[in-house]
């Protein structure tokens, strides 16, 4: 090995044909050994990429040596660049060109046989990579992601540098607030029955940090929510958290904006558009079903409740005579082509929502009117009416029409799910990205279940509205200064302008049924904070496991962090969480009370 301060004088993947007739030191994994003929053959890999690595027979000694490697041994070759022979350049690989004659080999570490291949060829059950992660991260692809991560990174730290925002550490033990899920609770040995919890964002820090004087922060921080996961949800994700003093929508959306096409470019090459939609809340509940809609699939939902209030059929009419109901067609291109058997399924699809069927009506030839049509429905609906959608859902031969007739919030859940479960089961996808921003939501929303009002973002968001009376009168009516950035169906980021009045803040923190005591108890050091000169002020934050998941083309954030859980909240790598020690519960002075079924 070169004597040299340094193990090595190049990384794998960084040897050229600029090194030919120079003799270097790598260091690295096996990633696959050959035997050809007497002569062994090593593509040996490191972070960077590899390099093939000849041992020639001409050195028995070093030949036998080789002999001993096998995929993952860890080592380092010296050895002289050369040109591969003609015939035998390989054009997909960075080194292809060249290979390196050994001269000297040291194995570091020997390895036992993996548990899976660490080449893009062979699949890895989840289950199984989550539990040798440091493996799994050795794979080309998983590498190229945590390479990506970190260059994202680097990017947006230098971008919100460069115009004056500060980065700023917040606390992460800290206290627990009704922020829309539930807290992780860390006991205090200090001080006995307390708790401190782990921050779902930082949200009340930053806006301190405002009134704080700092005017510009940010932060990539580590946040916490102990909730069901799902493919884009963790126990512990990373935002990158953003706040400024004394600014409007159009400035910050701006900025944001700009943030995000330069990153895209920078990174994929990718023009992203120049302004973003702007889409309010109540049009893409309409239109498309969601608040995070993907315009990627040219479906939109229409309603058709008008049609149908003095029609005769109850399943229809009831929901359209209802004020809280809703009645709505989904017109699907070509759906005609679809079997019972694969309307059967989206059938059981929309279920999960809570609808409690799948009307349709297929349109085979619409020359032959009401004849040209088939569907078990047309008989209850007079045929004024079935033409009168075709007509307004522009309804072509060859179509299918899905119907969804419910209460409003049933009907466009399932039909929104349904849209974009068809645009991707039909290869409807137009284009490759569609950001926007939703803005315009309301300020709360009704829960039945609770019969009180919630905050539809938190509850820090500012109301447009003219005066408190005017909010107290009519909280349901009450818009929101909340805006959120939405990409290919994904919400990647959302914000406010926040609530700079002490007034306005308690009335929202009453509206929302937290008691003047509750709120002083939860939120005081908040609501005095306000007293002393807060500047209007606003921010957002981004989701970087989500932009990371969309820019890699992941199936999941699982796959864009390091360290994830699994979808139980649990890591099979280090078998977290454990059971804490009777001394550490002493300590806290816990007593554990398992439920019945784990006893």
């Amino acid at each position: 090995m070169s004597t040299s301060m340094s193990m090595r004088t190049h990384y794998c993947g960084q040897v050229t044909a600029n090194e030919i007739d120079q003799t270097v030191t790598i260091c690295g994994w096996v990633h696959r050994r050959r035997d050809h003929g007497g002569v062994i053959f090593i593509d040996l890999r490191d972070r960077y990429g590899l390099v093939q690595v000849v041992f020639d027979p001409k050195d028995p000694q070093l030949l036998a040596q080789a002999e001993r490697l096998r995929n993952e041994y860890v080592i380092g070759v010296t050895g002289l660049v050369r040109a591969r022979p003609a015939g035998t350049v390989n054009e997909n690989l960075a080194t292809g060109a060249i290979e390196i004659v050994a001269q000297n080999l040291e194995i570091f570490n020997e390895s036992p046989t993996p548990p899976f291949m660490m080449d893009e060829h062979h699949k890895v059950n989840e289950d199984v990579g989550l539990r040798y992660r440091y493996l799994h991260l050795r794979r080309p692809e998983m590498v190229n992601r945590m390479v990506m991560r970190a260059k994202v990174n680097r990017y947006l730290r230098d971008y919100l540098s460069d115009r004056g925002f500060l980065e700023i550490e917040t606390p992460i033990l800290t206290k627990a607030t009704p922020e829309g899920a539930r807290d992780y609770l860390v006991p205090s040995r200090t001080h006995p029955g307390h708790f401190f919890a782990l921050p779902q964002s930082p949200q009340q820090f930053k806006q301190l940090l405002m009134m704080a004087g700092m005017d510009r922060y940010f932060q990539i921080v580590r946040c916490f929510r102990d909730e069901d996961l799902r493919l884009d949800r963790q126990p512990e994700f990373t935002q990158l958290d953003i706040e400024m003093s004394f600014v409007k929508e159009p400035e910050l959306q701006n900025m944001m904006e700009n943030m995000l096409r330069g990153l895209f470019k920078t990174m994929l090459n990718v023009d992203l558009p120049d302004p973003f939609p702007r889409m309010t809340y109540a049009e893409a509940m309409t239109k498309y079903g969601s608040d995070k809609p993907d315009l990627r699939i040219p479906l939109e939902i229409v309603d058709v409740a008008d049609l149908f209030k003095t029609v005769d059929f109850k399943v229809f009419a009831a929901p359209a005579n209802d004020p809280e109901g809703r009645v709505a067609a989904l017109r699907l291109p070509k759906g005609g082509e679809l079997s019972r058997k694969e309307i059967d399924d989206y059938t059981q699809f929309v279920a999960i929502y809570g609808a409690k069927g799948l009307a349709y009506i297929k349109i085979n030839e619409m020359a032959k009117g009401i004849e040209g049509l088939q569907s078990p429905i047309l008989k209850f609906i007079p045929d004024h009416v079935v033409l009168e959608i075709l007509a307004r859902t522009q309804a072509q031969d060859g179509d299918i029409i899905f119907f969804g007739a419910d209460k409003a919030k049933i009907v466009t859940d399932a039909l929104g799910g349904l849209r974009s479960k068809l645009g991707h089961d039909r290869g409807l996808i137009q284009g490759e990205w569609a950001p926007l921003w939703v803005v315009d939501f309301p300020m709360f929303e009704w829960d039945a279940d609770e019969k009180r009002w919630q905050a539809l973002h938190h509850p820090f968001t500012a109301p447009v509205v003219n005066s408190l009376d005017e909010l107290r009168n009519n909280p349901g009516a009450a818009i929101s200064r909340g805006y959120d950035v939405v990409l290919n169906g994904f919400e990647i980021g959302g914000g406010s302008i926040r609530i700079h009045s002490s007034e306005l803040q308690a009335l929202v923190f009453e509206l929302l049924g937290i008691s003047a005591i509750d709120a002083k108890e939860k939120f005081g050091f908040l609501l005095e904070a306000l007293q002393y000169g807060a500047p209007p002020h606003g921010g957002i934050a981004f989701g970087i496991d989500r932009i990371m998941m969309l820019m890699t083309n992941a199936a999941s954030i699982r796959d864009v962090i390091a360290f994830p859980k699994t979808q139980s909240a649990s890591c099979l790598l280090t078998q977290a969480p454990s059971l804490a020690s009777e001394k550490q519960l002493k300590e806290l002075n816990i007593r554990v009370r398992l439920p019945e079924a784990k006893k």
